[in-house]
């Protein structure tokens, strides 16, 4: 990324702060909440299932903290999502059973896809008996939890984990896109797309990998409890199972020989609301959940071992509400799903059709919702925790602006109010976006919700939140010290403005159709080590006005095709110059050729719009799927085009656009026509006609090593 700041396994000793002379005391219990009363609905599944047994047991499991000054309680409860209401009944019984104000209770699910139904989703009902003993024994897990209360000290770890999650949310080629429940082709992006299928770009978004590790001992060094973090949506178990996250907690359990009858291990869930644990971009493994489970215990157990604990450290949270509004249906929307969800009767919905159709009225009927949202400070770490399936890119912002070091997010906290994609994610359509109970949210939660939390823990801490910085490796600095007019970087994660890093600031925008902070070129030259990063065009592109760019000019950037050489025409357009929306598309256009001539296929090509109708074609055929550079000149009529820093095409070409002509776009066309699908990073435009020699430098340093 171009911005990290953790190492592939850090550690973080927790130090004093408004620190209490009483000192840190925990106590942990783990309370069973398997079924009683079978069968029991089980919810997870756009349908309703029903089961019968316990393949596993599930559990909740409380942790109590108090530093003399301030007692809270942790939860992470083994079921796919809790109801804000029930979590505020179970917290309102336990605080009047226990003294713990309800404001300090944080209870989260782990979202495993295979625990009784407590509440409703998609298909699925909420299980009649199962509410009531679920919040029963929450109470007793906390009451017990606090009861156990002992002097302890605490201790900060984390390790990378890329091999065990990886992003389920993969970008379509733009003609294969389906249908949505409602008849619309709106489909770009999708969860589960299959392994190494075709039809499908790359993913979506990116990965956070990190394991955290938060973990308590007895004063005399004995292990108490440990809450560990992660972001993995789910294995997949049978019913009635914990999931991956129960195999865990048990197996970390034996591999440091802890008490099984003291120590309690916790697995929350991270930021996993784009994220799986399988790779669909290779073949498909042969794994069980308890080889996975393994797997992440050995990470955590030698992360563990690292772990130095200290017992004068103070604890703060802060709790406040949100109200949102949800995506309701419009009067035509509404006027057929109240027509089908007629048709349903007395039977529960089946297709996705009755589904959506069955939360449209829903939505209708509940056009917002109140979010609580709550922030930890343990010491000088951070713990977030928001009531939403969060995406991956999400948790990252939260890890970055957090004035807390380290901080980690616990999602579906305190209630489920289902999928935040960031804005951007809606555009592209896809399971995640479709409005329902589990993705209602208005399109611009996500922000809102990132900025009332950094503001939690701005709170807790004292402290103001962090700035975004990109990291500049030597390239960057070479780019910049080559004095170009404008400068594209693309490290940026949200919003549509893409910072100039020039002076100039001639700032593009994004238009719709992109992901932001995938993969780019990983060259150690970008950012100092650390993974450089791109966006993904899907169909939208970026614009900018470049002043004074004149009749002689350069650009240099970097690509990365992601759509086949025969899909369409033209593959996809890198770089434009002329006037937007001209449908003769007069100017300068650079991109990669199609079908429309079998001896452009897959080739570089220039081309100076269709009055002109002038082509200058490449030699080389372009790999699908890697990092390549480019370089343009235009020295007036001359046109010179390199290829990672050899001459690949070389001619002329009349100008058609006047040499004042300030637009220019990134991704696509001036008239929208064949946009590019893939990535691209790094891009710097000069007013002046560079050399072969500074072009082939530039290439040979950011190439992929």
């Amino acid at each position: 990324m171009k911005k990290c700041f953790l190492p592939a396994l850090a550690l973080v000793v927790l130090s004093p702060c408004l620190v209490h002379a009483a000192g840190l005391r925990a106590g942990a219990f783990a309370i069973d909440i398997s079924p009683t009363n079978f069968p029991v609905i089980v919810n997870g599944s756009f349908v309703e299932r029903t089961t019968d047994k316990v393949f596993d047991p599930i559990h909740a499991r409380c942790l109590v903290l108090d530093d003399g000054t301030t007692r809270l309680a942790t939860v992470v409860v083994d079921s796919c999502m809790v109801p804000r209401e029930l979590l505020d009944e179970a917290k309102a019984l336990a605080a009047k059973r226990t003294g713990i104000p309800t404001d300090r209770m944080l209870i989260s699910s782990t979202h495993t896809h295979s625990a009784p139904s407590s509440m409703a989703c998609l298909g699925s009902g909420v299980d009649p008996r199962y509410p009531a003993l679920l919040k029963g024994r929450l109470v007793e897990g906390i009451a017990e939890a606090m009861a156990r209360l002992q002097p302890a000290r605490a201790g900060w770890a984390a390790a990378k984990a890329p091999e065990h999650t990886y992003s389920r949310r993969w970008i379509m080629r733009p003609d294969k896109m389906r249908a949505d429940p409602f008849g619309n082709t709106t489909v770009r992006a999708m969860m589960h797309p299959g392994h190494q299928n075709p039809d499908y770009i790359g993913p979506s978004g990116p990965v956070d990998d990190e394991l955290s590790l938060l973990a308590f001992q007895t004063r005399n060094g004995k292990p108490l409890a440990l809450l560990a973090n992660f972001s993995m949506h789910y294995f997949g178990a049978p019913m009635v199972s914990a999931d991956y996250y129960g195999a865990f907690c048990e197996r970390f359990k034996a591999a440091i020989g802890a008490d099984k009858g003291e120590f309690v291990a916790m697995m929350s869930q991270g930021t996993s609301g784009d994220l799986q644990w399988k790779d669909y971009g290779a073949p498909a493994p042969k794994t069980t959940m308890n080889e996975y489970a393994d797997g992440l215990v050995k990470l955590a157990q030698e992360a563990y071992r690292t772990i130095r604990y200290r017992d004068d450290i103070s604890l703060a949270m802060a709790e406040t509400t949100l109200t949102l509004g949800r995506r309701t249906p419009d009067a035509k929307r509404l006027a057929w799903a109240k027509d089908l969800v007629a048709k349903l009767g007395d039977r529960k919905p089946k297709t996705h059709p009755e589904i959506y159709a069955q939360e449209a009225v829903l939505l209708h009927q509940n056009p917002t919702r109140e979010l609580k949202l709550q922030a930890v400070r343990i010491g000088d770490a951070g713990i977030t925790a928001i009531p939403d399936e969060v995406f991956s890119l999400t948790g990252l912002k939260l890890k970055w602006h957090s004035p807390l070091q380290p901080t980690f997010n616990i999602e579906l906290a305190n209630g489920s109010e289902g999928y935040i994609p960031p804005p951007e994610q809606h555009q592209l359509g896809g399971y995640t976006t479709w409005p329902a109970r589990t993705a209602g949210l208005e399109a611009d939660a996500e922000p809102k919700i990132v900025n009332v939390v950094l503001g939690l823990l701005e709170k807790v801490s004292g402290k103001v939140r962090r700035p975004f910085a990109e990291v500049n490796g030597a390239l960057p600095r070479l780019i910049l010290e080559a004095q170009p007019l404008a400068y594209y970087r693309f490290g940026e994660h949200s919003g549509t403005r893409v910072n100039d890093q020039t002076e100039n600031n001639f700032a593009g925008l994004m238009e719709p159709g992109y992901a932001w902070y995938l993969p780019g070129p990983q060259s150690p030259a970008f950012s100092l080590g650390e993974t450089n990063r791109a966006p993904q065009f899907a169909g939208g592109r970026m614009s900018a006005r470049v002043e004074r760019l004149g009749g002689t000019y350069t650009v240099s950037l970097w690509f990365w095709n992601g759509l086949p050489n025969n899909a369409r025409p033209v593959t996809g357009y890198l770089f434009s110059r002329g006037p937007n929306g001209d449908a003769q598309a007069p100017g300068d256009h650079l991109g990669i050729g199609g079908t429309h001539r079998g001896d452009l296929t897959g080739k570089l090509i220039f081309f100076n719009g269709n009055q002109a109708n002038q082509v200058l074609a490449g030699r080389t055929e372009i790999p699908l799927k890697t990092w390549q550079h480019v370089g343009l000149v235009r020295d007036g009529r001359k046109v010179r085009v390199y290829l990672n820093g050899q001459l690949e095409i070389e001619g002329e070409a009349e100008a058609t656009i006047p040499e004042t002509t300030p637009q220019i776009f990134i991704g696509g066309r001036c008239d929208n026509f064949a946009n590019f699908e893939g990535r691209i990073d790094e891009v710097a435009i000069y007013g002046r006609a560079l050399k072969h020699a500074d072009i082939s430098t530039h290439a040979r340093a950011g190439v992929d090593k």
